[in-house]
């Protein structure tokens, strides 16, 4: 059973639907809970950094995540839930993110802002999260700040919106992405598809 968390963010409609639409069987969490009948956790956050990380820590949703990943356990964060994986970010100085890697995200200073829309995203090595999708595949993304390549701990996927930056990480029991796979077409239920069958 997968435990995809909802912080009152937004909407986990499209999210539950993609999970659903490849067999894999999950429910929303409103609030934190003993994890026993979970065996994988998203986060698939969305608007402020500073309200996501408030949010998460009002709900007990913070001490949850930080003991899952301090566990080992099968952990997927969408957008704003990898962002919270690093130390902070430039959108909300004095919130602080969970410190997993080192470096924050930054804001876009090329381009229009926020990025919405396709992008490609380029191999950066072995990728499960990758496997058998075309290097260079479009997915959809919707952010005006992004973590930088120095500094982002596995980069696995790299995008480039005048400039280069991490769009996908894979370490140990960590997968984090900054697009948004439930909106990404076939290319994206592939992506879901191989975290749950290969990481």
């Amino acid at each position: 059973m997968i435990g995809i968390i909802d912080y009152g963010a937004g909407n986990l409609g499209s999210v539950l639907k993609a999970f659903s639409s490849i067999g894999a069987g999950c429910r929303v969490l409103q609030k934190a809970e003993k994890t026993d009948t979970l065996k994988r956790l998203v986060l698939p956050g969305v608007g402020a950094f500073c309200c996501c990380i408030d949010n998460l820590k009002s709900n007990g949703f913070d001490e949850m995540v930080f003991d899952w990943l301090r566990r080992g356990r099968p952990y997927l964060g969408i957008c704003l839930g990898m962002q919270v994986l690093f130390e902070g970010s430039e959108e909300s100085p004095a919130a602080k993110g969970f410190g997993i890697f080192r470096g924050k995200a930054i804001r876009f200073c090329q381009n229009k802002v926020p990025q919405m829309g396709w992008n490609r995203v380029k191999r950066a090595g072995w990728s499960k999260l990758m496997y058998d999708i075309a290097d260079n595949s479009f997915f959809y993304f919707l952010h005006a700040y992004y973590v930088p390549l120095p500094g982002s701990g596995t980069a696995t996927g790299i995008s480039d919106y005048g400039v280069e930056y991490t769009s996908v990480i894979e370490k140990d029991n960590i997968c984090a992405v900054q697009f948004h796979p439930e909106k990404s077409g076939r290319t994206g239920l592939r992506m879901l598809k191989n975290w749950v069958d290969l990481c």
